[in-house]
């Protein structure tokens, strides 16, 4: 598989460089940018919206967004507005959430699983103009639909780490985003996924997106390096070199079955837009 590439706004930037930055990507051909809520930095929709609307063509990920912040119905309005007015042009990757986190803004769920399966099943309800009853443990709705439904049900995704989220991903999810990997950890976490798929009886056809930490320049591998060391991730899950070398990590993420490779830069990263213009070579090298 050939998958597409990506990369990544990460939310350590000035949400004032956005705007700027997402037409560099576009004008360099750079097919796709992403986003991601880390709290206490950047709200995800607003950043998207900003983004499709200074562009005219980018995909815009959202990769992801912590479920236990947002209240289900919220989250169904937000995605429909803006796949409303930029159709087909939102992606959204919910997850669990760093707990740290949860737990400072006061809604960390004693069952991260259970609030997901919940939420996943509301939200995908909501979005495909159901209109919802459910008095669940974490997501209650009392009669909720949406006014301005999506006029085609968007894709929702689901990030994952362990087994069991691995394997809820795959039962409910149209596609996991898997981070922190090799391309021989992701195999083995999409055979947990796929497995999860088959038994639910779920079509092929999903999208399965990898984040894939790339440097480059002439200290690419020490600054990655010392990322890795300090996010407590094995030396193999990042690759540092030219267009070419990069190119073979996101080939063979490909060959590992996902769809899209998203390349995130370094926290220090601050020229992003040499950084999305280097992604877009390393897409046309794919």
């Amino acid at each position: 598989m050939t998958p597409a590439v990506g990369a990544i706004f990460r939310p350590q930037l000035p949400p004032e460089r956005l705007p700027s930055a997402v037409r560099a990507a576009e004008a360099a051909g750079l097919g796709q940018v992403w986003l991601w809520e880390d709290c206490f930095l950047e709200g995800a929709f607003s950043a998207a919206g900003a983004a499709l609307a200074c562009t005219s063509s980018l995909t815009v990920g959202i990769g992801l967004v912590p479920v236990p912040l947002r209240n289900v119905a919220v989250t169904a309005m937000e995605v429909a507005t803006l796949d409303r007015m930029f159709p087909g042009r939102l992606v959204l990757a919910v997850g669990h959430g760093v707990q740290e986190w949860m737990g400072q803004a006061g809604v960390r769920a004693e069952s991260p699983l259970e609030l997901m399966r919940e939420y996943l099943t509301a939200l995908r309800s909501l979005l495909a103009g159901q209109r919802v009853s459910v008095a669940g443990r974490y997501v209650q709705l009392d009669d909720v639909q949406l006014g301005w439904a999506p006029q085609s049900t968007p894709r929702i995704l689901m990030g994952a780490t362990g087994p069991r989220s691995l394997a809820l991903g795959g039962e409910l999810a149209d596609g996991v985003v898997l981070d922190g990997l090799s391309p021989e950890g992701l195999t083995e976490s999409r055979r947990v996924v796929q497995a999860a798929r088959r038994a639910a009886g779920r079509p092929d056809g999903a999208q399965d997106v990898a984040y894939i930490r790339a440097f480059t320049g002439s200290d690419a591998a020490e600054r990655l390096r010392e990322e890795l060391a300090g996010a407590h991730l094995p030396a193999d899950a990042g690759v540092a070199g030219d267009v070419r070398e990069v190119a073979a990590t996101v080939r063979a993420c490909g060959d590992a079955g996902v769809s899209t490779v998203v390349l995130q830069p370094g926290a220090e990263e601050q020229d992003i837009e040499s950084y999305f213009g280097f992604a877009a070579e390393v897409a046309r090298y794919v």
